[in-house]
């Protein structure tokens, strides 16, 4: 799988993945997902957010550090919706929820590997949503 590499609602090459991973020494691993015409009660109720991350750490073996943080801002219609951030042991999980559109975008960054299909598929799961593209980034 090349560096950048990038799915829409399909499966990216894990093995392939973690062998550029250990192959490259590397620090970390970014993904993005961008979640499409998810439910609109879940993106709306801060404790529903706080329930995904803390399953979404435990379903891919990430150790919280503190409190979910969950904010509900913006006086721009466009933006307006949740953030979230969630610090874990290896980094950072976050994500805002659009009101608008529906729309969800979250970002994990972990200096230890783990499956972002694994977290993409639970995401599009959990808020319901119609489709989703999934970035990745092995950092160096």
């Amino acid at each position: 799988m090349p560096q950048g590499a990038y799915s829409n609602n399909h499966e990216l090459d894990f093995d392939s993945l973690k062998r550029e991973y250990a192959e490259t020494d590397a620090w970390g691993l970014a993904s993005s997902i961008d979640l499409h015409s998810c439910n609109h009660q879940t993106i709306r109720d801060a404790s529903q957010i706080e329930k995904f991350v803390i399953e979404l750490c435990d379903k891919i073996e990430m150790k919280r550090f503190g409190e979910c943080t969950v904010v509900n801002f913006g006086e721009d219609e466009k933006v307006a919706g949740f953030s979230m951030t969630q610090l874990i042991e290896t980094s950072l999980i976050s994500g805002h929820f659009a009101n608008k559109t529906n729309n969800a975008y979250l970002d994990i960054f972990s200096c230890k590997i783990y499956n972002p299909n694994v977290v993409a598929k639970f995401a599009q799961e959990f808020f319901n949503a119609e489709n989703y593209k999934l970035n990745c980034i092995i950092r160096k």
